[in-house]
């Protein structure tokens, strides 16, 4: 492993807590993958991501869930969607990601640093 990042570097990563609010298929996507709407508080707003998470997670599963997303890459066209953000997961050996989230419910919009 590496150790070449820089505090400067890191804290320029914006990782924000946001709410799931709207799960959608994304039939259009090269690999399974879910159109997610997320809440990030009245600062940031609303940003529309997609992810390739359904090999763990339904639909109902992550409906109001909590998550960790980056906020400040470049948006990103995937097709005919544009995706605003970089939900934040452990990937297994076998691709499965498992969402990085709080252990409590907290306030949308709160930074991780």
């Amino acid at each position: 492993m590496e150790n070449n990042l820089t505090w400067q570097e890191f804290e320029r990563v914006a990782m924000y807590v946001g709410t799931i609010v709207e799960v959608n298929d994304f039939p259009e996507a090269r690999k399974p993958a879910f159109q997610l709407t997320i809440d990030f508080g009245e600062t940031i707003g609303v940003k529309k991501t997609s992810a390739q998470i359904t090999k763990r997670y339904s639909k109902a599963d992550l409906l109001h869930r909590q998550i960790v997303a980056v906020i400040n890459f470049p948006k990103k066209q995937i097709g005919k969607f544009m995706s605003e953000c970089l939900v934040l997961g452990a990937v297994g050996e076998e691709g499965d990601v498992i969402l990085l989230a709080p252990d409590f419910k907290i306030e949308n919009g709160l930074r991780i640093g």
